[in-house]
């Protein structure tokens, strides 16, 4: 894996989330106590968690509404033992920067 800067500090509102394209996979950095890197893609029809409500530590797909932990990349109904791929953040002076 490497670090790779993906945004700027200020790029991503606080209680929100913002999709990348990072060396082929799309990945969603949410800025909700402290930056988190999760696929950016809901197991059920793919769509973009990005954009999705947060509620503390929770996202949910703006599509057909599936709940996400942003911390742990678990899906929190429907399907047991789904988990989306989570990444390392690190906030430096220059950006936000992700293991890939």
């Amino acid at each position: 894996m490497a670090w790779k800067k993906i945004a700027d500090k200020n790029e991503i509102a606080s209680g929100k989330g913002k999709a990348f394209k990072i060396d082929g996979k799309q990945i969603a950095i949410f800025n909700q106590d402290g930056f988190h890197a999760i696929d950016d893609l809901c197991v059920h029809q793919d769509g973009s968690l990005a954009p999705g409500k947060l509620d503390g530590d929770i996202v949910e797909c703006p599509l057909h509404f599936w709940h996400y932990n942003i911390k742990t990349g678990e899906l929190k109904d429907y399907i047991k033992d789904v988990k989306l791929q989570t990444y390392d953040v690190q906030v430096k002076d220059d950006g936000i920067y992700v293991d890939i």
